[in-house]
C-alpha cells in the first residue's frame, strides 16, 4: 500500500488528485489531506439546494463537486480528510468505518456508525463518507471534524435558494439531497488536549506504522502536471461544479 501525506490544501487540486489516483494507479492507496475552506458536494447534487450562495461568495469559500455521490460537506483547516483506494469490485463502507472507529478508540473516544456509515459521538456527527467504483477499484473517502468552525459549517451548508414552481408536466429531475445532522468536534472528546497536527500524525501512524506492505509516496512532477491539468480543466470549472447534473 502506498501512503500519501498530502501537503496541498487547494480543494480543486485535492479532488482532482483523488480521481487521478483512482484511475491511474494499481496499488492500494491511503491518503491524508486537508482543505482550505470549501464546500464539497456530491456528484449527483443540485448545488443550489446545498449551499448558502451569498455567504460562500462573501467568505470566498470554494465549491467543488466530487467524483463520488453522497451529500454536501464543509472542509476547513480543522477538518481532516482520508482517502482509501483499493482493488475491489464491491463497495464495503462498513469495513473502512470500523477502522476509523478503532482509531478513535485509541483517544478514548467511543464513536458509532449510523445507517449511512456516518460516525457520531453521543448522537452528534463527526464524520461523513462516500464511495465510488471505477474499473475494479474502489474509492472510499471520509471527513473527520476535529476543530472545524461549526458556525461556518452550518451557515455555508444552509441553502437560501427558492426553487421556482414547476408549471410544465415533465417530472422533476432527481437529485441527491443532503441529510442534515447536528455536528460536533472530536477535540472536545479526547482524554487530553491534542492539537490537530498531533491528531493528524497519530492518524497517519495508525494506518501505516509497523505494516510491512506500506511505503510512502510523494507526487512526482508527472503526477503534479496531470493533477493540475485535471484540476484546471474539470474541478475548477463552473461547468463541473455548478451545472445541474443527473
Amino acid at each position: 500500500m502506498l501512503y500519501i501525506n498530502n501537503p496541498y490544501t487547494d480543494a480543486w487540486f485535492n479532488l482532482a488528485a483523488e480521481e487521478y489516483l483512482l484511475k491511474n494507479f494499481s496499488d492500494d492507496i491511503f491518503m491524508l489531506w486537508q482543505n482550505e475552506p470549501s464546500v464539497i458536494i456530491g456528484k449527483h447534487q443540485n448545488v443550489w439546494d446545498e449551499i448558502n450562495r451569498n455567504y460562500i461568495q462573501e467568505k470566498h469559500i470554494k465549491v467543488v463537486r466530487r467524483y463520488s455521490g453522497g451529500g454536501a460537506v464543509y472542509h476547513d483547516s480543522g477538518n481532516l480528510n482520508i482517502t482509501f483506494i483499493q482493488n475491489s469490485k464491491e463497495l464495503a463502507s462498513g469495513t473502512f468505518t470500523a477502522r476509523l472507529i478503532a482509531f478513535l478508540a485509541t483517544f478514548g473516544i467511543r464513536a458509532e456508525a449510523d445507517e449511512r456509515q456516518a460516525l457520531t459521538i453521543d448522537g452528534l456527527k463527526i464524520s461523513g463518507s462516500a464511495q465510488s467504483i471505477h474499473k475494479g477499484r474502489i474509492l472510499h473517502h471520509a471527513t473527520l471534524l476535529f476543530s472545524t468552525d461549526l458556525y461556518r459549517l452550518t451557515t455555508a451548508l444552509k441553502s437560501t435558494e427558492r426553487r421556482p414552481e414547476r408549471k410544465e408536466m415533465k417530472p422533476a429531475p432527481f437529485y441527491v439531497k443532503s441529510v442534515r445532522s447536528p455536528v460536533t468536534n472530536i477535540c472536545t472528546y479526547t482524554r487530553k488536549a491534542v492539537s490537530i497536527g498531533e491528531f493528524r500524525d497519530a492518524l497517519l501512524n495508525y494506518f501505516t506504522e509497523n505494516k510491512t506492505d506500506t511505503r510512502p509516496y510523494s507526487f512526482t512532477e508527472d503526477d503534479l502536471n496531470a493533477i493540475r491539468s485535471l484540476r484546471d480543466n474539470k474541478y475548477a470549472t463552473s461547468a463541473w461544479n455548478f451545472n445541474i447534473r443527473t
